[in-house]
């Protein structure tokens, strides 16, 4: 299969409904090898095509497992700040909330054995830059809590968290501001902050 196939099948996803998300999403787990050009299209951030690519590759991650990041973590990592259209970071957002969850899971599992202290840095880094940058409620949501969870393994991460929620977050909207006080909330009770 070539990356032409997968252009087609991109093109030909209308709206971001489940039903596009899932046809697409097994078109390629059916076939793995377009998995590569998926991300690779994701990340072609010009093309608006890009968006569609983000939305076939978090539903993968989504409901068939965040292992299947796992081939591709350098390169989906170094291109996160490339992102510009918001309905692209916001699935790829989730995609970084998936990973850290993962990451802090109590069990063993692909992302663990997988994910780099350098693939962490740039997370927390892109991380912040999302929370400071005018993002969707959704992106500053996952964002929040992947920080949360990554800051259970960089002390400094939660601090500085903390003080973006207080001094910025919870004034904006009533998303923002509710994600924020929860976040607050696991701080405080963990004795994190």
């Amino acid at each position: 299969m070539s990356i032409d196939f997968l252009i087609s099948i991109l093109e030909n996803i209308e709206n971001p409904k489940r039903v596009n998300r899932q046809t697409a999403a097994n078109i390629v787990l059916d076939r793995p090898e377009l998995l590569e050009y998926v991300v690779k299209i994701t990340f072609d951030v010009d093309d608006k095509l890009s968006i569609k690519a983000a939305w076939i590759l978090e539903w993968i991650c989504t409901h068939h497992g965040i292992v299947y990041i796992t081939p591709y973590l350098d390169s989906f990592t170094a291109n996160l700040k490339n992102l510009h259209f918001d309905s692209a970071i916001r699935p790829c957002a989730k995609i970084c909330e998936h990973i850290a969850v993962q990451y802090t899971s109590k069990k063993d599992n692909e992302i663990k054995m997988c994910l780099s202290q350098h693939h962490i840095d740039v997370l927390v880094e892109i991380g912040f830059d999302w929370l400071i940058t005018e993002q969707k409620i959704a992106v500053r949501a996952y964002t929040m809590n992947m920080l949360y969870l990554l800051g259970l393994h960089r002390n400094w991460v939660h601090k500085e968290l903390e003080h973006l929620i207080r001094s910025k977050i919870i004034h904006e909207s009533k998303g923002c501001k509710a994600r924020g006080q929860k976040i607050l909330a696991l701080l405080k009770e963990n004795n994190l902050s």
